[in-house]
């Protein structure tokens, strides 16, 4: 009889100038408790899952299908009970952890024996992008870049960076979508290359572990956040908040409307007790770096 886990983290792609193309594995999970069946059957169990949910039109069981008539091989009913603590459309790579549990799923079921750099390939297929399923496959803070001529990508994990985060996660949820249509089409070169400049100078001092230093370039990101500012409300408030009460630097996670900022062991609790009463209808949460990925457990 099969039964097995999957359990996939959530992510925060677009940190601060790594537009497109850094994120980080974080420590809420999307978990499928996977058994054999008759018939295909879906249970729920969050408050962050919609409530009626039919087997058929499942947004998980789609993909998997997806992927194994891709392989030509057929995919066996089976009865799945989800958990989530991942928020639905608030930056957090829910989608992200949805494609891939689903590529996970039919791997399992149909004996694939895919490789990562296969899951990979195939969820940034259904993402468009790699900077949320990398870190989500991975862990850690992942670099990537997605050739879409030839269809492939390359990444870099950055291990051992020290650094934990607190995320302000709003009542309201952002399409993608939305965030997408509000940035510009061009830039100019000199923007450009400010941008790049800015990334290369956070990354360099994140591997040193001057987190301070790497705060500072978060917030000077030229690419989206001058203009998806405007779609959140308390966006200025937040980040003054945060860096008065000890935060490295805050941005907007993902396409938002979450935001998070990256401070110290020492400092977390502080910021967190501070920021809910700033903004009390947020949810203030402590996030730490998951190293491991997804996780199957047999």
């Amino acid at each position: 009889m099969t039964h097995f886990q999957i359990r996939v983290p959530a992510t925060s792609a677009n940190i601060g100038p790594g537009f497109d193309s850094i994120g980080v594995a974080l420590n809420r999970y999307l978990t499928l408790h996977v058994e054999s069946s008759t018939q295909w059957q879906i249970e729920h169990r969050s408050t962050m899952l919609p409530e009626n949910v039919d087997a058929h039109d499942h947004f998980i069981i789609n993909i998997a299908h997806k992927v194994s008539q891709f392989y030509k091989r057929k995919l066996s009913p089976c009865h799945i009970t989800i958990d989530s603590d991942i928020p639905l459309a608030r930056g957090l790579g829910s989608s992200a952890s949805a494609v891939l549990a689903g590529i996970e799923l039919a791997n399992q079921l149909c004996h694939l024996q895919l490789s990562e750099q296969e899951k990979l390939k195939l969820a940034t297929r259904f993402e468009g992008h790699p900077d949320n399923v990398a870190p989500a496959l991975y862990g850690d803070f992942v670099l990537s870049f997605y050739h879409e001529a030839n269809e492939t990508i390359d990444i870099v994990t950055l291990d051992g960076i020290n650094i934990y985060a607190v995320a302000y996660i709003p009542p309201f949820e952002l399409s993608t979508e939305t965030a997408r249509k509000i940035l510009p089409e061009k830039l100019s070169l000199k923007t450009a290359t400010q941008g790049s400049a800015l990334s290369n100078l956070m990354i360099a001092a994140l591997l040193k572990g001057n987190y301070e230093q790497a705060g500072y370039f978060i917030e000077q990101d030229v690419f989206h956040e001058p203009y998806r500012k405007q779609l959140l409300p308390q966006y200025e408030l937040i980040r003054q908040e945060a860096k008065r009460e000890g935060a490295y630097g805050t941005f907007i996670s993902g396409a938002g409307p979450t935001m998070i900022s990256f401070v110290s062991k020492a400092d977390k609790q502080r910021l967190i007790e501070h920021m809910k009463e700033v903004i009390p209808v947020y949810d203030v949460v402590p996030l730490n770096i998951d190293r491991n990925g997804l996780q199957v457990q047999i």
